[in-house]
């Protein structure tokens, strides 16, 4: 299994991130590749959701369920077809905001996004692939993108919740190859 995760530091107490996160049909707003969202749920256990993505020549819909959940600090979520994959959102407390975050008052937390998959459960009937387009080729040109993408949702994210836009202190903790 390969593994991201990104983390950073939000000002704001973990029932505000959490209640935030839960919203997930609002992520197509911070991400390039994923151009829509379609909901059937609230958010919480159980809830399904269709995430289409378009990056290059290729597009793809996932399918996911939200598979657990502890408010206000884990949201944990699956996808249920073509691909062997999961992820959680982790929402960590502080007792002290970091110097590194500037203007900082009141709580804060550290909100990590945590994501692991098998490239290797990639069918070539899950994708419309181009002529001459090898499936391996694919899959390894998609793992930086998918690095890149996710220190660029988790940077929208703060903006956005903190309402503000600053130079987030994003902390790359693993990237795919990295073991």
């Amino acid at each position: 299994m390969d593994r991201i995760h990104v983390s950073t530091v939000v000002c704001l107490s973990t029932e505000e991130v959490y209640d935030f996160l839960v919203d997930f049909p609002r992520y197509a707003r911070y991400s390039e590749y994923l151009t829509e969202v379609e909901a059937d749920g609230d958010g919480s256990p159980g809830t399904r959701y269709r995430l289409r993505f378009s990056w290059w020549k290729l597009s793809y819909t996932a399918h996911t369920e939200v598979s657990d959940a502890e408010p206000p600090t884990r949201l944990d979520w699956r996808v249920t077809e073509d691909l062997d994959a999961k992820g959680r959102w982790r929402v960590d407390p502080l007792d002290d905001v970091p110097e590194t975050v500037p203007d900082a008052t009141g709580p804060a937390c550290r909100v990590h996004l945590e994501v692991e998959f098998d490239p290797g459960s990639v069918g070539g009937e899950m994708l419309d692939l181009p002529r001459f387009v090898s499936l391996d080729w694919v899959v390894e040109k998609v793992k930086p993108v998918l690095v890149a993408e996710a220190e660029r949702v988790v940077e929208r994210i703060v903006a956005d919740v903190e309402g503000r836009r600053r130079d987030a202190e994003l902390v790359v903790h693993e990237a795919p190859g990295e073991r």
